[in-house]
């Protein structure tokens, strides 16, 4: 019966071309927009890291002076120095990192290359382990070779690609600015997203081309990327604020294991602060937070509010489509009041005719839906080519394939529930009688 009703609603909606293609492409447009706007949210609202997510957490503390304080506000969003020291040497978690994006001038050896900017990151050594970052050769360096201040060097896929040409370069040297360093390891493809690890490079930046030893690249005075906030009125030099405990420029990462592993955690930090703070270094009283990756997300807001209204506008941009459809519908529908009525008159039941017609509004959603990919893909390539750092985000992935579809069925049923209800119901024997 359903092949019947499928059959009779392919030649309903052949009989009048003109308002089909106007329904198919008001539902289509509506799901076109709404596609689009949920994609990219859905890309920048996701978790970088699901394997680890929920055991990776950001401390923050607050050695900042008392001046202009007020009991809320904010502490501050990296530590400094001697803080993210004294919390390495600590090591309370399973694992712990402190960080700093950075950039130097990479020299290639090749003949006629042109040096470049190479973006950089300087670590502690357990980045790698902490983060899961795979390695395609080689491995990290050492917690020795971090203390020795080693020039070592491991580069991503992307740059040992473009130096040597994929192969394994582990042992050979690059230079960058006036030093060389060797190649002890080259990771696999790396791109987290958002870039949690440093929101102060762009919470979308692309992941960096090479890591270093944290304690190379300040004996180097390599150039750092990112922000440092210092307070206090004591004049220092670059290389002094670097590693005082009056600037404050290194994320620091750690990885606790349990939420008893966090609340410890939580009362350390606390411990540490009042500790700080009978040692004359921190005047606040305790300041500070311990926030899981995808609550540091949430709590820096790093999905832009213009991408968040998108979606709201393009929904409600669909519900207008949708009603505009019913109303097509509804005329359709209601047009072809004399069949109904003597379909109903040779018998056919009310729930018949309903699904009759419920058919065909499902008909209209898979044309919609087909439309409405193709113009998600051509508005998801709009959002690719404009300025912004997540454009080359923008892509649509299986759930949002299966999303398009469900939504332009759902949408071209609730559109048919309505017209095909008032077709049901309409009495067969006024019908007649008017013929």
């Amino acid at each position: 019966m359903l092949r019947y009703y499928a059959w009779l609603a392919w030649r309903s909606l052949r009989r009048n071309p003109v308002l089909t293609g106007l329904m198919v492409l008001a539902i289509g447009i509506g799901i076109g927009a709404s596609v689009t706007t949920i994609t990219v949210l859905h890309v920048l609202s996701g978790d970088p890291l699901p394997s680890k997510s929920d055991v990776l957490f950001y401390p923050q503390l607050d050695p900042e002076d008392a001046t202009h304080y007020q009991e809320g506000d904010r502490p501050p969003d990296q530590l400094t120095y001697v803080d993210a020291m004294n919390l390495l040497r600590d090591a309370r978690g399973k694992r712990q990192a402190a960080m700093s994006g950075g950039g130097g001038v990479l020299v290639p050896d090749q003949p006629n290359a042109d040096p470049y900017i190479a973006d950089l990151r300087f670590s502690t050594p357990d980045i790698f382990a902490l983060f899961d970052i795979p390695f395609l050769y080689g491995s990290g360096w050492s917690a020795e070779q971090e203390d020795g201040r080693a020039r070592v060097v491991v580069l991503s896929r992307r740059l040992n690609q473009r130096l040597f040409g994929g192969e394994n370069s582990v042992g050979q040297e690059i230079r960058l600015g006036s030093d060389r360093f060797r190649v002890i390891g080259v990771i696999d493809e790396w791109r987290p997203n958002p870039h949690f690890y440093d929101l102060t490079t762009g919470p979308y930046a692309d992941s960096e081309e090479a890591f270093l030893p944290l304690h190379t690249s300040i004996e180097l005075e390599m150039a750092r990327n990112g922000d440092m906030t210092c307070f206090g009125d004591g004049r220092m030099s670059p290389e002094e604020q670097l590693i005082s405990g009056n600037c404050m420029w290194l994320q620091y990462w750690v990885e606790l294991e349990s939420p008893e592993a966090r609340g410890d955690f939580e009362r350390y930090l606390a411990n540490y602060s009042e500790t700080q703070r009978e040692a004359g270094r921190f005047e606040r009283s305790f300041n500070g937070r311990l926030m899981s990756v995808m609550e540091w997300l949430d709590y820096k807001r790093v999905v832009p509010d213009d991408v968040q209204l998108q979606v709201w506008i393009a929904l409600g941009f669909l519900v207008v489509c949708i009603v505009n459809t019913i109303g097509l519908m509804l005329a359709k529908f209601l047009r072809r009041a004399g069949d109904i009525g003597v379909r109903r008159a040779l018998g056919a039941t009310p729930g018949s005719v309903f699904t009759q017609y419920l058919l065909e509004a499902g008909m209209i959603g898979l044309a919609g839906a087909v439309v409405g990919l193709g113009l998600s893909l051509l508005g998801l390539l709009a959002v690719r080519m404009q300025p912004v750092d997540y454009a080359g985000f923008a892509q649509l992935d299986l759930p949002m394939f299966g999303l398009a579809v469900g939504l332009s069925l759902l949408a071209s049923l609730a559109a048919g529930v309505l017209p095909a209800w008032q077709a049901c119901r309409i009495a067969p024997a006024l019908q007649l009688k008017s013929e």
